[in-house]
């Protein structure tokens, strides 16, 4: 994650200590200001630019997973091009999933509240106390 500060550095020496040093397979950088996403894989010692899809995604072998900006930010997606959801958003989606189970159980006990007033009313008018019944 570059920035203004440490761009020049992770562009330069840090890129040469991760190439030269630590023989990292992948180096990326993504500027959150201009949302530049870069990345270069090492060949033979020395770090070559990976081009990038037809879409602007990253393909990292090591992750097994793409590398692209979505929404103004840098987030995986899956080899079939899902998002890889942060553990806020799975959470967010799970209590997304029971509002809507509660509002369909909301709606199936209106429509049962609904029947059974309309029998209710029947039953009245047929001269049937529902108390007695029930």
């Amino acid at each position: 994650m570059l920035s203004d500060s440490t761009a020049s550095v992770d562009k330069g020496l840090k890129k040469q200590i991760y190439q030269n040093t630590f023989r990292t397979p992948d180096y990326f950088w993504f500027d959150p200001n201009n949302l530049e996403l870069q990345e270069f894989h090492l060949v033979d010692g020395q770090y070559q630019d990976l081009v990038p899809t037809e879409s602007g995604w990253l393909w990292s072998q090591q992750l097994g997973l793409y590398l692209a900006v979505y929404l103004g930010k840098l987030r995986f997606f899956t080899p079939d091009r899902q998002l890889v959801m942060l553990p806020e958003e799975e959470s967010n989606q799970q209590l997304e999933q029971v509002n809507q189970q509660l509002q369909q159980a909301n709606q199936e006990l209106e429509q049962e509240r609904e029947r059974s007033a309309i029998l209710t009313e029947r039953l009245r008018a047929a001269g049937i106390d529902p108390e007695q019944i029930f």
